[in-house]
């Protein structure tokens, strides 16, 4: 078959499938759109197996999508169902850990870091003191891997109050 063939196929099944009800659609009906719009028999077993292969990509690549938006409402979800917010600065706020203090994750440099800051108000904006911490990628991690040793320490000390 040739590639300009092959195109026109491809370009009009693809066109077809996009503006289908797929709960109705079957193979055999996209096929005898499209052998109408193009016309070209479509049911010889070359066209027949380009057809399926097109409509195989296409349906894998819907699932895909659709699996990208569920991954990204779980996300959403996770982080109590809010949409994501930027502070001032156009830094991602992650949480916040009180009126004054939050979570950040923010570009210095080319360089990731995540912030936990106090803020302050002025003039309507909410900006950063000097009070916090900002944390490279790295030093994201190690503090991560010892958050147990900090809970099994805090619960020790307070059983000995």
């Amino acid at each position: 078959m040739e590639p300009e063939i092959q195109e026109r196929i491809e370009k009009t099944v693809r066109k077809i499938l996009e503006e289908s009800d797929m709960e109705k659609m079957t193979e055999h009906k996209i096929r005898k759109q499209a052998s109408d719009e193009l016309d070209l028999d479509l049911s010889d077993a070359p066209y027949k197996a380009f057809v399926r292969q097109v409509v195989q990509s296409f349906l894998e690549q819907q699932k895909q999508e659709e699996e990208q938006e569920e991954e990204e409402e779980q996300e959403e979800e996770e982080q109590g169902g809010r949409r994501k917010e930027y502070d001032d600065d156009g830094d991602l706020i992650i949480c916040r850990l009180s009126s004054k203090r939050r979570v950040t994750i923010q570009d210095f440099r080319g360089k990731t870091l995540v912030s936990i800051r106090e803020y302050y108000s002025k003039e309507g904006k909410e900006l950063p003191t000097s009070k916090g911490i900002s944390l490279t990628e790295e030093q994201w991690s190690t503090f991560k891997k010892n958050i147990p040793a900090i809970e099994k320490a805090i619960k020790k000390m307070e059983s000995q109050m």
